[in-house]
């Protein structure tokens, strides 16, 4: 019989209906591979009653896979990393032991020695410094001082005048570098180093940026600067990757010897419409700054298979004679070792013996994240979530306020910013050490996209944030457990169909 003849003849809703039961079968052997049970549950329930959509949907956003190539260079790239960041032989043996004095006891290390670090943290907190140092390609490091800047136009001007002092060279890694009157002003600053000499490579995002790419890219070039799309989109060939997988870290690095890192990007400060964004950034001089530009050039090295001259700088410095300032750079992102960033800071929640304050725009935890905030809280531990009273991304805010009985019921204190939209970032246990960086308290930061935070254990560093954070405080309004009851049934039902959301990540 003709082919023609055999297709009119075929029953093809029975093949329709046999092809959907193929799939449903097939998500069922494949999806819960490697998967935590309660985002396999969310996609096999999705795909039993879509198949053919869940299955499109699940090849797009349902792993967070990348090219076998780029796991073979980030593999290269960590062994690079050891190279050039060696760790000191005591304080990987001080890891090793585990122990910590206490704060008053007598120290007689040397004083360019970070294994001091150890012996001036609370014992409860050692369990976490020795979980960075494993999951971190970078060494903790002594002798870095840092100058945080909340404010959101004079860091800009921080970043404006550093570039403008440069002498060698200028690297910058953004997730957002907008066409708006700040990446132009940032531009132009760049541009103008370029052409008295000064090495500047601009690596932008290439969703996020993707209109400072195309508005600001051609005249960058046409001045020397080299302008690179980090994470270009490609759905099919040998470096595809899911497409939603994003490079959201902030880096600035200018000669060597100062870096900016934090939560604040290259764009206006009214971006959202009907909201002011209000940052953390941080400036650091000391041995990160070389730990950070690694991360900035191992993105380009991800990128172009090669590193520029620049990279020299990058060799082990002399050690610096200093007991203050000690700080290890966290990277995490797909590539690294998974969960990089939650896992110590679930660690340091855990640790914790009277004060946790948590920052973050977007905050929808993973089980043990949740488990580690409700516990801290239920020991007897201040812990203190500031979130946004307005989002610019009221689904995931929904999600978000799903969790808040919870957390109520086991005794978090939940503050709605009211000043602004609060973008910062970061994590403080007690007085002795913080967490500051590009990530934010959720399964997208945590497993998805590429951050970096670094950890500091200075007291001073503590004690100015906690001032900051005071700050956001006193433009704050609590969550209270009759306003959750008070809310409408339409409200419950919408947070709870986002909560659904986070699983299908």
């Amino acid at each position: 019989m003709p082919l023609p003849d055999i297709l009119r003849h075929l029953d093809w809703g029975s093949l329709y209906v046999a092809s959907e039961w193929a799939v449903r079968i097939g998500a069922l052997l494949y999806v819960p591979q490697r998967r935590p049970p309660n985002a396999a549950r969310a996609w096999l329930l999705f795909i039993f009653f879509l198949p053919w959509v869940g299955l499109v949907l699940y090849s797009l956003i349902g792993r967070a896979y990348l090219p076998r190539r780029r796991f073979q260079v980030q593999k290269q790239l960590a062994e690079l990393v050891r190279r050039l960041a060696p760790r000191s032989a005591a304080l990987v043996s001080a890891l090793a032991e585990g122990t910590a004095a206490s704060p008053r006891a007598p120290v007689h290390e040397a004083r360019d020695d970070p294994a001091r670090s150890l012996r001036t943290l609370a014992p409860e907190l050692v369990p976490a410094v020795r979980l960075a140092d494993r999951l971190s390609e970078f060494p903790l490091t002594s002798g870095n001082a840092f100058t945080l800047l909340p404010q959101y136009d004079a860091a800009v001007d921080r970043v404006v005048d550093e570039i403008a002092g440069a002498r060698r060279y200028v690297h910058l890694l953004f997730y957002i570098f907008e066409n708006d009157e700040v990446g132009r002003r940032v531009s132009d600053a760049l541009a103008a180093a370029a052409r008295r000499g000064v090495a500047v490579r601009v690596l932008m995002d290439a969703i996020g940026s993707r209109a400072g790419l195309s508005g600001l890219g051609p005249g960058l070039r046409a001045a020397g600067v080299e302008v690179i799309a980090v994470m270009p989109l490609r759905l099919w060939g040998p470096n595809a990757a899911r497409f939603d997988l994003r490079n959201h870290r902030k880096i600035v690095v200018v000669d060597g010897d100062c870096a900016f890192f934090g939560s604040q990007n290259i764009v206006s400060a009214h971006a959202n419409r009907g909201l002011v964004n209000e940052e953390l950034l941080v400036r650091v001089t000391g041995p990160i700054v070389r730990h950070l530009h690694a991360v900035l050039l191992g993105d380009r090295f991800l990128e172009t298979g090669t590193l520029p001259p620049e990279s020299d700088d990058l060799t082990p410095a002399r050690p610096v004679a200093a007991d203050h300032g000690f700080a290890q750079v966290v990277p995490s992102g797909p590539g690294y070792n998974e969960g990089t960033t939650e896992a110590v800071m679930i660690a340091l929640m855990y640790g914790a013996r009277s004060r946790i304050v948590l920052t973050s725009p977007y905050v929808i935890p993973s089980e043990p994240f949740l488990a580690a905030m409700l516990a801290a809280a239920r020991r007897g531990v201040q812990v203190d979530l500031i979130v946004d009273a307005e989002s610019n991304k009221p689904l995931v805010q929904l999600a978000q306020q799903s969790f808040y009985d919870g957390m109520l019921a086991a005794g978090v204190g939940i503050h709605r910013h009211k000043k602004s939209f609060l973008h910062a970032k970061h994590l403080s246990i007690d007085d002795d050490v913080a967490l500051v960086g590009s990530s934010n308290l959720d399964i997208r930061s945590f497993a998805l996209n590429a951050e970096v935070s670094v950890l500091i254990h200075d007291r001073n560093f503590v004690r100015e944030l906690a001032r900051i954070q005071e700050g956001y405080l006193r433009h704050s309004e609590s969550v209270t457990r009759a306003d959750r009851a008070g809310r409408s049934r339409r409200t419950r039902i919408l947070e709870n169909l986002a909560r659904l959301t986070d699983s299908l990540l």
